[in-house]
């Protein structure tokens, strides 16, 4: 078995009121794999994966990326391995122009010249969005601003991308766009989304987590065909979708 690209063991964190946001998580990601988190609003989702850079430090339990363990001594490096892209791209956006964005990761890892202008031109190929190169971001439509964000991560090359609420606000073509440029890429990814459909559409593998908990955990087709599962955890397919049977 691979060493997991993210692996989270016996994770626990409260916050200073005492809330206890996570209890006992594990949950390991092996390279290449696509994996859907879900669950419903306050199940710890957005506490777990700012633990997987170092937002926040474990209390209990490990978190390791690529076989290094998080800590104080080596935020760093799991930060420049886990690329994270929020839900909101406003939050990420805010350089003068496209290029400029995408380039700001890898130049303060020190790159320059040519090595910097491949990673960044690659970046921008992969999501689609060359043309708006120079364009300032503040200018682009919400789906090209979620693109750009995602590119801005890529060209850190990351172990990881960890993809928060991908879809939200995003009309069905630009949704479309995304499901193809992220299918498209060989770098893991987990998928923090309500959209279950778009998890059935992109990960092999489901995880659902409650209370701070992981609830369940398997192939995204059983997951998803589990209604008793899902309604004990606040989560709902649209009305009339159907999980086809051999997915």
């Amino acid at each position: 078995m691979s060493v997991p690209t993210i692996a989270v063991d016996g994770l626990g964190f409260r916050y200073p009121d005492g809330t206890a946001a996570l209890r006992g998580v594990d949950l390991h990601i092996h390279p290449g794999e696509r994996v859907a988190l879900l669950g419903p609003n306050g199940a710890g989702k957005t506490t777990l994966i700012l633990h997987m850079n170092g937002i926040h430090m474990p209390q209990e339990g490990t978190v390791a990326v690529s076989g290094l363990q998080l800590a104080k001594d080596t935020v760093m490096e799991v930060r420049r391995r886990v690329g994270i892209v929020f839900q909101d791209p406003d939050d990420q956006l805010f350089m003068p122009t496209v290029r400029e964005d995408v380039e700001f990761g890898p130049r303060n890892l020190g790159l320059t010249g040519g090595e910097l202008d491949a990673r960044v031109q690659s970046a921008l190929d992969v999501m689609e969005v060359a043309d708006l190169a120079d364009r300032p971001p503040n200018h682009l439509s919400f789906g090209q601003k979620r693109r750009v964000a995602i590119a801005g991560v890529l060209a850190m090359e990351p172990s990881i991308l960890v993809l928060d609420e991908p879809t939200s606000n995003l009309d069905p073509a630009s949704r479309r766009e995304l499901a193809e440029a992220l299918l498209g890429l060989d770098t893991t990814q987990l998928i923090v989304t309500h959209d279950l459909p778009f998890a059935y559409e992109m990960c092999a593998r489901a995880v659902v987590m409650d209370g701070g908990t992981i609830a369940a955990a398997g192939a995204t087709t059983d997951v998803l065909s589990d209604t008793e599962l899902l309604r004990q955890h606040r989560l709902e397919l649209p009305y009339g979708f159907a999980i086809r049977d051999g997915s």
